[in-house]
């Protein structure tokens, strides 16, 4: 029977379809496999998952989920050196978090005497041998990409020596490394692969679940398709690196006659200022240079979870990226924008100090208290209100206040006024300073008539900044997560690239009195200050952990690093001959004249390219994710394909963006503006990109 999908998930700035699922939509019209969907994600327990395998768990349920199918988890345990059940667990916890649940749990261990019995139906076809070479012996004689493999001295074994020698090898007869069972297939293929790959090596180690049963183990490329075939999966979808494999995956099925799984290949994720090999990251956590796989500051989705990531981000984050046959590298911060889409909905408001300054409000009676009211969430009042005390003295952020204020600074500073978020607006009036002339309290007065931050008068106060009563505030740790790396692609030598603040821990930050009892892995907006997660581990009853999950922007950082600081160079005037090109006949206006006006109500947008992919199915398209600095990334597909054979080279760049374009509806998601381009349709159509100068996102172009 013939299963109706359901609609994809479509989300802001997403992609509604990507070339594996027209795959099983194509498959499922025309019953392939009686309509069914079978997936499965298999992976080996010798680590956590990182943010890269939760593209791959999206893609593997979602897939059977959105056809009406069905998605198993399997281990793929046939390395007992490397697996631990710590990392099974660990799995499971990732997987139901991330909101999915497998229909059959199962083991590549499960089958290990099925794969037995398919072993010895190659060695009875004549299709493998066993091989007493060394490992080396056997690396030499396969050659390599210029070199055709040569024969084995023990290729040619006939069927009962090879089956004799097997079966004494499963029995524990011979030590480590003296027999393997190979594939016969081609020595002279061009595809390594197929040069007569290792079916099964001796290993005698205990293994996690069998025991000391075996002591021989099948590798990867003969356990995984049989695997697949034993499920029936009718959609093996793996990773790239993979699709050289796909002709062994293919001959393996066939040969040992078993259900036809089809392998379909998809790009990896992968992200700026961050390492996904589970090589590299079990060094940082066996070297002591992380507290553990669930460090705050690592890729793994333990790690992101107690950092605050929540599921819905990531699940959002991985459908944003998209899925394609490219390789390409994706920006860390359209990761770090899908947590605070989310958190922006759902994390309640609250305020702290880290770095606080002592306030003084002269008018304010000493010993009286008022309590203000204060929205958890400014937009959803279904969230309600929290009573915040406001008393004579209290803290403000120490970076709130300058002495000597540049211009276009409204926060505190002498004589100024400024309002204090829900309660007065106050202005400083005095200073006072210890013997080294640090500030050490503001003096300032309030105006009572201004409850709530708004002045009767109707006059404009700019400035808005957080603060909490000194005498109600609580103690908490604070720590300020950042990423763990300082450079774009730390991949060779990453130990070097390691950020050394990536961490800091203000151990007693003032916080609202309420924050007190906050919840182990409640979110909390920070006003002004950024997003954070109560930490789940060290964490105690009255005495919790804040871990910043992301930064806010802070509008005055980005305005005070434009500003320049001393005089402008002198330029030096060139006379240079003008000479006008010869005039090109085949250039004839593209449109009709329009005024200057009409020019005018273009809006151009400075925009940094987050993420740059091809899309499938179209020719000449390439989606962007551009970030144009308005809280969220925009999607823009732009017809430059032909000029840019690896678009993750856009990434990072900045680009003019035409950003009050009428949205478009297309066949692969909507496009939210225009990128200005140059060039024709005969050679090509580069970027404009604005490499040169101290240009933001968001800053306008003229």
């Amino acid at each position: 029977m013939e299963r109706e999908p359901k609609a994809p998930l479509v989300l802001e700035g997403g992609s509604s379809t990507h070339f594996i699922r027209e795959i099983v939509r194509e498959e499922v019209a025309q019953g392939k496999h009686g309509g069914r969907v079978a997936t499965r994600f298999p992976p080996e327990p010798n680590g956590y998952l990182h943010i890269g395998h939760a593209k791959a768990i999206c893609l593997d349920f979602g897939i059977a989920e959105e056809f009406g199918g069905t998605c198993n988890l399997r281990y793929d345990d046939t390395n007992p050196t490397t697996e631990d059940v710590e990392y099974v667990n660990a799995i499971e916890e990732d997987i139901r978090w991330l909101g999915f649940k497998w229909a059959g749990k199962y083991y590549a261990s499960d089958y290990f005497e099925q794969l037995y019995e398919y072993a010895c139906m190659l060695i009875r076809k004549g299709k493998a041998y066993v091989d007493s070479l060394t490992e080396d012996e056997i690396r030499e004689y396969r050659g390599n990409f210029y070199r055709k493999g040569v024969e084995s001295p023990y290729r040619n074994r006939s069927v009962e020596e090879n089956l004799n020698l097997f079966q004494r090898m499963r029995a524990g007869e011979f030590p480590d490394g003296s027999h393997v069972l190979r594939a016969k297939i081609d020595l002279s293929s061009q595809n390594m692969n197929m040069r007569d790959p290792i079916m099964y090596r001796i290993k005698k180690v205990r293994h996690h679940r069998t025991g000391d049963k075996w002591c021989i183990y099948p590798m990867y490329d003969f356990a995984h398709p049989l695997s697949d075939a034993i499920e029936r999966i009718t959609h093996s979808i793996c990773t790239l690196e993979f699709e050289a494999h796909r002709p062994l995956y293919d001959w393996f099925i066939r040969e040992c006659e078993a259900f036809p799984s089809r392998q379909i290949e998809f790009a990896r994720l992968n992200l700026t200022y961050t390492v996904m090999s589970k090589r590299k990251l079990l060094e940082l956590v066996q070297k002591g240079l992380v507290s553990g796989w669930d460090d705050p500051r690592m890729p793994t989705l333990a790690g992101l979870r107690r950092r605050g990531y929540t599921p819905e981000a990531i699940r959002a984050f991985c459908e944003r990226i998209g899925v394609s046959k490219a390789d390409s590298v994706v920006d860390v911060a359209l990761l770090e924008h899908a947590i605070r889409e989310d958190l922006e909905r759902r994390a309640p408001r609250a305020m702290m100090v880290q770095n606080p300054v002592r306030v003084v409000i002269e008018n304010f009676p000493e010993g009286q208290v008022e309590w203000l009211d204060a929205p958890n969430h400014p937009d959803n009042p279904a969230m309600g209100t929290r009573k915040i005390p406001f008393t004579r003295t209290l803290y403000v952020e120490r970076d709130d206040f300058r002495e000597d204020p540049p211009p276009k600074w409204y926060r505190l500073s002498r004589g100024r006024e400024v309002r204090l978020r829900w309660a007065y607006l106050v202005t400083c009036s005095d200073v006072v300073k210890d013997a080294q002339g640090e500030v050490v309290e503001l003096r300032c007065v309030y105006d009572p008539a201004s409850r709530g931050g708004n002045s009767p008068d109707g006059r404009v106060v700019k400035g808005t900044i957080h603060w909490v009563s000194a005498d109600y505030a609580r103690d908490v740790e604070v720590r300020l997560y950042d990423r763990l790396f300082n450079c774009p692609d730390p991949s060779d030598d990453f130990l070097s690239h390691l950020n050394p603040d990536s961490l800091k821990v203000i151990p007693n930050a003032k916080a609202e009195p309420s924050l007190i009892e906050a919840e182990p892995g409640s979110h909390w907006q920070m006003e002004r200050v950024g997003y954070f997660c109560v930490d789940t581990k060290d964490s105690v009853k009255g005495r919790p952990v804040f871990n910043r999950t992301v930064p806010l922007k802070d509008s005055w950082a980005k305005l005070e690093s434009r500003l320049v600081q001393s005089t402008p160079p002198q330029r030096t005037s060139v006379t240079v001959p003008v000479v006008a090109m010869e005039a090109r006949e085949d250039l004839k206006p593209i449109a009709e004249e329009i005024t200057f006006d009409a020019f005018a109500r273009l809006d151009l947008r400075v925009g940094i390219v987050r993420a740059a992919e091809p899309v499938e199915g179209a020719k000449k398209l390439i989606r962007l994710m551009v970030d144009i600095a308005e809280g969220r990334l925009r999607q823009i597909f732009a017809g430059i394909r032909g000029s840019y054979k690896d678009p993750s080279s856009l990434v990072g760049k900045r680009v003019v963006v035409v950003a009050n374009l009428k949205p478009r509806e297309m066949k692969w998601g909507v496009s939210e503006g225009m990128i200005l381009a140059g060039g024709n349709d005969r050679d090509g159509w580069r970027v404009v990109t604005l490499d040169d100068g101290d240009v933001k996102a968001g800053d306008p172009v003229s």
